[in-house]
This record gives C-alpha cells, sequence and structure tokens, in this order.
C-alpha cells in the first residue's frame, strides 16, 4: 500500500449524499481496477497483500493537527450508509483492519417460516453482494486468521433496476483474534463470534485499540445486530422482528479446494472459476442459520458464546466473485449501530452520526 495514499477516513460529503444506489453501478466498480485478468491467468502477477499495521492505527492519534484516523474511521463506519466511497482522487480508501479480500455477486434466499421480518421473512430474494476478507495481513491457510464475510442486500432480483435502493448490511466473522480453519469449507461465520485476543500475537495491540474504540464510538464490538435485513422493506407499520444471531458456512455440497499454503481468495475464486477462464463455471453457496438463544461468557479479551438451536432458514449463492483495487479500497459496508432493544429504533447508541447513550 502506498505511503502516500490518503486515509480518507472520516465522514464526508460523499456519505452525507448518499440516497442509496444501483446494484448495477457497484457491480461495475467492483470490475474495474481487477489485480488479475481474469484471474488466474499464467503470468499474472500474484494478488496483492495489503499490511495491517501498528503505525496505521495510531495514525493522527499524537497532537500534530492531524485528525486521528482510525477514529474518524471507526464513526464514518457506523455512521456511512454509502455503498461505494471514491474520494475526493477516485482512489478511495485505506482498510485498516480488513484490507485484503474479495468480493462475491448473487442472491439471498429465504426458504423457511420464520417469525421475522423484512427480508428474514419466508419467501424473501435479494440481490448480494458481499466481501470476504481476513482481519490482518495473513490470508493463508495454516496460519491463525480470522475469516470475515460482510454482505448488502439490494431488495430486488433485478439486477438492472434503475431505481435508486437503500440497502441493509450485515457483519459476520469468525473469532475475532483468529483461528486455525484450513479452509473456506471449515470457517463458521457469526455476527456475534467469539474473541480470543492473544491469538493475534503481535497484532494484539490493534485488537484492543479496535475494541476500546468500537466501544467510545457505539457499543458493543464484538456484536452486529441484524435488524437492518428485519427491516429492509418493511413498511412502516409492521413490527420489527430480528434474529439475534447469524451463521454463516459454506454448504456441504461445495468441494474443498487443494493447496498448500492458498490464499484464501484464490480458494474462493476456484470455487467458481477456472484459471484463466473469465466465465463462470459453478457457484458458492452458504447456509444461512439463525438462532435466538445465546449466551456471552467472559472478560472481552475473551468473550465465548454459547448457542442453542440452530435453523437453517436460507442460503447466500454466489455466481461471480472478483478480486480488484476497488474491492478493497472502494467498495464500503455500514456496520448497523447498538440498539439496546434491536427491535426499536428509538433505542440506537448513535442517531444522525452523534452518540446517544
Amino acid at each position: 500500500m502506498s505511503r502516500d495514499m490518503p486515509f480518507n477516513e472520516a465522514f464526508s460529503g460523499e456519505d452525507a449524499a448518499y440516497a442509496g444506489s444501483r446494484f448495477a453501478t457497484v457491480r461495475e466498480a467492483l470490475l474495474e481496477n481487477l489485480y488479475q485478468q481474469p484471474w488466474g491467468k499464467p503470468g499474472s502477477p500474484p494478488l496483492p497483500t495489503y499490511r495491517v499495521t501498528l503505525r496505521s492505527v495510531l495514525h493522527g492519534l499524537l497532537p500534530r493537527g492531524r485528525p486521528y484516523a482510525f477514529r474518524e474511521a471507526t464513526e464514518r463506519a457506523v455512521d456511512s450508509s454509502a455503498d461505494l466511497r471514491w474520494g475526493p482522487d477516485r482512489k478511495g480508501y485505506r482498510r485498516l483492519l480488513h484490507p485484503n479480500g474479495v468480493c462475491l455477486i448473487g442472491t439471498w434466499g429465504i426458504s423457511e417460516e420464520t417469525g421475522y421480518s423484512g427480508y428474514f421473512r419466508n419467501g424473501s430474494r435479494a440481490l448480494a453482494i458481499a466481501r470476504y476478507s481476513t482481519c490482518c495481513t495473513e490470508t493463508r491457510r495454516g496460519r491463525t486468521r480470522s475469516l470475515s464475510m460482510v454482505g448488502k442486500l439490494y431488495p430486488t432480483l433485478d439486477r438492472d433496476h434503475a431505481a435508486l435502493l437503500h440497502t441493509a448490511n450485515f457483519i459476520t466473522q469468525q473469532d475475532i483474534g483468529g483461528e486455525h480453519s484450513r479452509s473456506i469449507n471449515d470457517a463458521e461465520l457469526f455476527n456475534a463470534p467469539n474473541t480470543t485476543a492473544w491469538r493475534r500475537g503481535l497484532g494484539t495491540s490493534v485488537l484492543l485499540i479496535t475494541g476500546a474504540l468500537f466501544g467510545i464510538v457505539d457499543r458493543k464490538p464484538s456484536i452486529r445486530q441484524l435488524y437492518p435485513i428485519a427491516e429492509l422493506a418493511k413498511s412502516k407499520e409492521e413490527a420489527t422482528r430480528a434474529p439475534t444471531f447469524m451463521r454463516l458456512r459454506v454448504g456441504n455440497q461445495q468441494p474443498k479446494i487443494p493447496g498448500e499454503d492458498l490464499d484464501f481468495r484464490d480458494e474462493i475464486m476456484a470455487q467458481i472459476y477456472d484459471a484463466g477462464d473469465p466465465n463462470p463455471k459453478r457457484t458458492l453457496a452458504f447456509d444461512i442459520d439463525v438462532t435466538d438463544e445465546g449466551e456471552t461468557h467472559g472478560p472481552q479479551i475473551r468473550e465465548r458464546r454459547t448457542f442453542k438451536n440452530w435453523r437453517r432458514i436460507g442460503s447466500l449463492v454466489f455466481d461471480e466473485a472478483v478480486t480488484s483495487y476497488n474491492a478493497d479500497f472502494v467498495i464500503h459496508f455500514a456496520h448497523p449501530t447498538w440498539r439496546d432493544d434491536q427491535n426499536d429504533p428509538a433505542t440506537a447508541t448513535r442517531v444522525g452520526r452523534k452518540k446517544v447513550r
């Protein structure tokens, strides 16, 4: 990552002007500035690996007239609903925590009766754009890393819809400190993951700073509620009914991609494409599981969550994937602010870019 690249972390006029987006526009942006054309073509340069460093997380902390970039990034992640953040130079913004990722394009579908509202309701289908990433610098299997999937849902199946639509975003991850899953097939991603801080090794300080800042800016840094999906395209008269916990897992029908030291981005691309061929050959499906039964134990640096009665209610099926500069620097996913009652907007922690409780 270039040292002279601007951080562009703060909430900006671009964020304030957001009025929704078009699926086709976001997809087109992701397909620009590809790292490999096509993926896996012989002779292509390797996928870049951007580093997560304590220096970047502390940038601007000392009183030298510069704003604290990580504090600005934390506030913006919660306050901005923008789907793309181009920045004044069209170079996007630095991801300080999850800089290495691959974007996925497909469909969200709920196939079971749930008792929930919005796009958790049975029969709901939406266009989906997701970003699968790792928390830190490490991208290769066989090492400690924390895999994550964030996503946004469009309340339509028309890939060429003309109207601007507001998206519903979700955040899921493995143990925030890291896990040892060898393949994406073995990873379980939760909206409320465990935290084992010591697994970060030299990156533990970054993790502790992250938790402290999200606690100051918002609340509950290790859980992201699901009400945006439960409120997507919901009438104002209908009550919000959101599940408390969600788990995403690669479907049992997916093969495991072989290879020592395999980068998770290559692993995901190989699920859908043959190397050197730009045409999708397969799909990559994730099961959507939910439950309302879970408990949290232990201090923040070693949180443990136990769950009961998971049930599968649908699937996320992706038929396209892309590794590009814009997939790492331009696309943006909103983090929902904490609500004391997830189904009551009046209990939100942040309203209008301000913490109110």
